[in-house]
């Protein structure tokens, strides 16, 4: 049995947090303290800079998996705070995972889902807010299932009009992938710069990919376009 869940960080107070450029962890799943994190050296991935292999990009194309936007976003953040090897425990408590239910039904988070038939095999979760998303985290119970996961996010980003995707810290998996790393000081002049509405939502865009014949081969093309 878990201890009863901490009160959730009120939403507005999460999203302030994200447009000074700091936001919330904890030690482990259990902790009922958050500790609030300003990062000195910041990740980001330039929408134009996706570095799109040509493995994925055939794995996009052939749709081995099905894409979907905000349809279990209960399901990715829990995926995303089971243990992983290289992490004994996990960042995200269960204060940070309700209060994260809590911004997405206030419709500032996402989820995109990667299914293979109907198992969930990968995902990623993040913060939406003005023309920026913070990814906070990703998983893959399949070869390559996060990867297509964030392909799908670029190019959602990109048709709606997003400026800016934090990844918060480098790992070689990002840097493979086109993030470049930058000092905090940077990244708060790319958040000051990336404020405004988008033209669109990332959830409409995903949507609207899906609508295509081939959506995987939709979402390569317009990778292929700059990257």
């Amino acid at each position: 049995m878990h201890a009863p869940v901490p009160e959730t960080i009120p939403v507005d107070l999460l999203l302030h947090a994200y447009r000074s450029g700091v936001f919330p962890m904890a030690d482990h799943r259990d902790d009922r303290e958050v500790y609030w994190v300003e990062p000195r050296e910041r990740a980001v991935i330039p929408l134009d800079g996706f570095r799109m292999s040509s493995s994925l990009r055939k794995i996009l194309r052939q749709n081995r998996f099905r894409v979907t936007c905000d349809t279990d976003f209960a399901a990715i953040i829990a995926a995303c705070a089971e243990p992983r090897e290289e992490h004994a425990e996990s960042w995200i408590s269960h204060q940070i995972e309700e209060s994260y239910i809590a911004l997405h039904k206030a419709g500032h988070a996402h989820s995109v889902e990667v299914w293979r038939d109907e198992e969930l095999v990968g995902g990623l979760y993040g913060v939406a807010f003005d023309r920026v998303f913070c990814g906070e985290s990703m998983f893959s119970r399949a070869d390559n299932a996060s990867k297509v996961a964030l392909s799908w996010l670029v190019a959602a980003m990109r048709e709606a009009g997003y400026r800016l995707l934090d990844c918060q810290f480098m790992t070689d998996h990002l840097a493979s992938l086109g993030a470049v790393a930058m000092p905090q000081s940077d990244y708060l002049q790319l958040l000051r710069a990336a404020r405004g509405e988008p033209q669109g939502s990332i959830p409409q865009s995903i949507a609207a990919a899906n609508g295509h014949s081939s959506p995987g081969k939709s979402i390569a093309q317009s990778l292929t376009q700059t990257s």
